[in-house]
């Protein structure tokens, strides 16, 4: 019989329907204002932190909705804004640094539908406000670091050798080493050993005077691997930053080859951010030479194994080049004060960073070791490239005296106050940027604009929608009402779909791709109910043109919407940020649409009027 489905796909189609309005229905319960309580290395959250919050809040007269423990985090929600700012501030002052507060939104989901998996759509930067971040790396300073690298390995592998040479020094190829030595045979002995050991490394000859060098460089493989890893490192500390900083669901991303997004939704100290997201700090240990004098030393008359740093308060210190220590191998980094209250930092090593303070500390008790501290910082001026200029700045912290042997626990002094001790201590934690990296581009979205861009979407979507409803309505009467219900069922579905797929985020260009895809809705619609016309103006039976409608304008319509997704594909391959989550709407939409207006309406249309003969005029 014509146009009669079986029950099977009634069935089918009733359950695609309620699973897209079960997962679409935790966005009509909005979110509670929350903070949101995480410990950092080191620190471990409790039900005794619990309890201490708990107790906090009472001596604030702030009544919580709830508070919960979960996955090692404390979420605390409550009634209102004002009672959010209030309890950070409150809970912030109270608990010591080893927790991070930050400022949250916890969706008010009901239990059932948390226990299925179901919650609300993430939404983006531009609809919850925060700050964006477009981050460029210094991929001259990795190189430039992979060097010195090069020249410390390959100065202990000679060394270890036994194999003599007169110098070692940077390339002016700046891709490489050079190494000086007095003889040819010696040269040949150091090849023997090096290249073996060395692979991706390009070894190199030649003569100048009574100088035998060898230079070694990096072949072009090696150097896109070494910048592949800076970005890659960078890419991993800065998350930990940002997990140093406390911000929910943040977003860290690369671009290109040299460039890294910074999504921050919600954030509110946003010149915080920006200080500790782009600072570069970190820490070398290096052993003071004291058999140089230091007048001799500022006259340029220094040993080449030996440098000279300044203190803050400008005073020189000669120390030798070689470092003991870097900071990759700290661990753990706590401020607080020693003894006199001054200003500290304890610091926690990894196994091969303490054995490796351990061996030295041994044999130099009783000599002094200078703390060097590295950062890079802006210049405001520009390379002929376009890239920021960065300098380097480097001073010594603090100079100590070994008084014994350390181990993968020690502390340094000598900084100005709690605050540059307690950001020094966040910045080991995460870790020493492997280059510097520049803030190219800043934006800083507020909460109500980004509230204002959600009413303003969703206006558009509401004007668009009625416009549809009543244009369909008036020219296509009863069918007109079908394809009307496809449409708002085929938005649930757009929106259950969303909250399903783990990551999703709604953003501004989202909200117009979901504008975009209720006018495209129809269009299939639109197609089949004027071939209906068609043929009933052809003389064909009412059940014959429905039949014919629905079969014979399905190759049309698949040809549309296909070429349609095959565009949303690739703008999701290309595009970044913004532009993928408006592909990634478009594309679910696309798909949903087609569902709705094919199998959906003609699900109705059958059960209304299939297999009727008794029909004498279709409301089309």
């Amino acid at each position: 019989m014509l146009n009669k489905y079986p029950m099977w796909k009634y069935l089918l189609l009733l359950f695609i329907v309620l699973i897209s309005l079960l997962y679409a229905a935790p966005n009509l319960y909005g979110e509670d204002p929350a903070i949101q309580i995480s410990a950092t290395r080191g620190a471990k959250v409790e039900l005794s932190t619990l309890d201490k919050v708990q107790d906090i809040l009472k001596q604030s007269n702030i009544t919580p909705k709830s508070v919960v423990l979960e996955d090692g985090q404390l979420l605390v929600r409550l009634k209102s804004s004002e009672d959010q700012l209030l309890a950070r501030e409150t809970v912030v002052n109270e608990l010591d640094s080893s927790f991070v507060t930050a400022l949250n939104l916890a969706p008010s989901t009901p239990a059932w539908l948390e226990a299925i998996g179901a919650g609300p759509l993430k939404l983006g930067l531009d609809l919850r406000g925060g700050v964006y971040f477009l981050m460029e790396v210094d991929m001259d300073e990795a190189v430039s670091k992979t060097q010195e690298q090069m020249v410390q390995d390959l100065r202990g592998d000679l060394r270890s050798e036994k194999i003599r040479f007169r110098g070692i020094s940077k390339a002016k190829s700046a891709t490489g080493v050079e190494l000086t030595f007095t003889d040819q045979s010696i040269l040949d002995n150091a090849i023997d050993y090096l290249k073996p050991i060395n692979p991706g490394y390009q070894f190199s000859e030649s003569v100048d005077n009574d100088n035998y060098i060898l230079t070694i460089e990096m072949t072009e493989q090696k150097l896109q691997a070494s910048k592949e890893y800076a970005l890659q490192q960078n890419l991993t500390i800065l998350r930990n930053r940002v997990n140093e900083l406390g911000v929910a669901e943040p977003l860290v991303q690369r671009q290109g080859t040299d460039r890294i997004v910074v999504q921050l939704p919600g954030i509110q100290d946003t010149a915080r951010a920006k200080e500790i997201l782009g600072a570069t700090a970190t820490l070398e240990f290096h052993a003071v030479d004291s058999d140089t004098n230091i007048n001799d030393a500022l006259a340029g008359r220094l040993p080449s194994s030996s440098i000279v740093y300044k203190e803050r308060d400008g005073r020189p210190v000669v120390v030798k080049k070689q470092i003991i220590l870097t900071g990759n191998h700290i661990v753990d980094a706590q401020s607080g004060n020693d003894e006199m209250g001054r200003a500290q930092v304890s610091i926690s090593l990894d196994s091969k960073g303490g054995s490796m303070m351990s061996r030295f500390t041994k044999n130099n008790i009783g000599k002094p070791m200078a703390t060097l501290f590295i950062e890079y910082l802006p210049t405001g001026k520009k390379k002929p490239n376009g890239k920021a200029i960065i300098e380097k700045r480097e001073e010594v912290a603090n100079v100590a005296t070994i008084q014994a042997q350390l181990g993968r626990s020690f502390r340094i002094t000598g900084l100005d106050n709690a605050a540059e001790a307690h950001n020094l201590a966040l910045l080991l934690r995460a870790g020493a940027l492997i280059a510097p990296i520049q803030i190219v581009q800043e934006r800083t979205i507020g909460p109500s604009l980004g509230q204002q861009n959600i009413d303003n979407g969703i206006k558009a979507m509401v004007y668009g929608l009625l416009a549809v409803v009543l244009f369909m309505f008036v020219y296509y009467r009863k069918f007109g009402v079908i394809a009307n219900t496809a449409l708002l069922f085929n938005i649930v579905m757009i929106i259950g779909f969303m909250s399903m797929i783990p990551g999703a985020t709604l953003t501004l260009p989202g909200i117009a791709g979901i504008v975009l895809t209720v006018g495209m809705a129809v269009d299939a619609n639109v197609l089949i109910f004027e071939r209906i016309r068609e043929e009933l103006s052809a003389g064909k039976s009412i059940q014959k043109a429905i039949h014919e409608g629905y079969s014979n304008a399905f190759s049309t319509i698949a040809d549309a919407n296909i070429t349609t997704f095959i565009t949303a594909i690739i703008l999701f391959a290309v595009g970044t940020g913004p532009i993928k989550g408006f592909a990634v709407t478009l594309a679910i939409g696309i798909a949903t649409s087609m569902f709705t207006s094919i199998f959906g309406t003609r699900a109705i249309v059958n059960a209304v009027w299939g297999g009727r003969n008794d029909i004498k005029k279709l409301s089309i």
